[in-house]
């Protein structure tokens, strides 16, 4: 499948984890030449936990890195959105991957202005989750993570992984809607029109104000890209 565009999404992977192994998402990224794709955006979490640096590499990570590379020396522009589950990609060797790392993506595309967006940080009600989400991303976190024994460093890793999956989980039942979209009202303000989201891995579609706000399945569910 391929569209005008010739811009693939691909949200929560979560190779590793309720994604599986590597290999079936390594076969569709190395499709993607032949399907015309000039540009792939991940939404984040592409594996179930991914610390940026190669003491916690696995095959998966390995097979899934391999076939990234590959795409962008065909030519396709690449761009990662960090996740909950990423950590301190941006400021790794494997930034030199992508075109871009960072927390959010602009960009135009058939007439439309595009924000994109992880999504984890928008429920401002999750006060519990979020002051776990800043102190597993923290400088003090980085360091332990790199310097630490390599086993005891990994204990830390999935420790700080579970408590992050297990915090407030009442507000896991129901995606936030009314967080969501006053969201999507402050940044439509910015002048973007399109806001796609990941993170709550089941898909929406709302409209806001003029703008549309849309939730992307994840790739661990459909086993499938999405395109723009």
């Amino acid at each position: 499948m391929t569209t005008a565009s010739g811009i693939a999404l691909l949200a929560d992977a979560h190779i590793g984890g309720p994604g599986g192994e590597a290999r079936p998402l390594a076969d569709q990224l190395a499709e993607l030449p032949a399907q015309h794709c000039r540009h792939l955006v991940v939404l984040g979490d592409l594996f179930q936990v991914w610390v940026a640096d190669a003491a916690y590499e696995t095959e998966d990570i390995r097979t899934v890195l391999a076939a990234l590379r590959s795409l962008k020396e065909s030519g396709t522009r690449l761009d990662y959105i960090e996740g909950n589950r990423d950590f301190f990609v941006a400021e790794s060797p494997y930034a030199e991957l992508f075109d871009s790392v960072g927390r959010e993506l602009a960009f135009d595309a058939e007439g439309r202005r595009y924000l994109v967006v992880h999504g984890d940080g928008l429920n401002d009600r999750d006060r519990q989750y979020l002051f776990w989400r800043w102190l597993s991303k923290s400088r003090p976190v980085r360091w332990m993570m790199l310097h630490l024994p390599r086993r005891l460093a990994q204990s830390l890793v999935y420790r700080t992984e579970t408590r992050l999956a297990d915090t407030n989980f009442k507000h896991k039942q129901a995606i936030p809607e009314r967080a969501i979209r006053d969201y999507g009202r402050k940044r439509f303000q910015e002048g973007h029109d399109r806001l796609l989201l990941g993170h709550f891995h089941e898909p929406h579609r709302w409209e806001v104000d003029g703008g549309v706000i849309r939730l992307l399945d994840a790739w661990f569910r459909t086993r499938e890209l999405e395109w723009l």
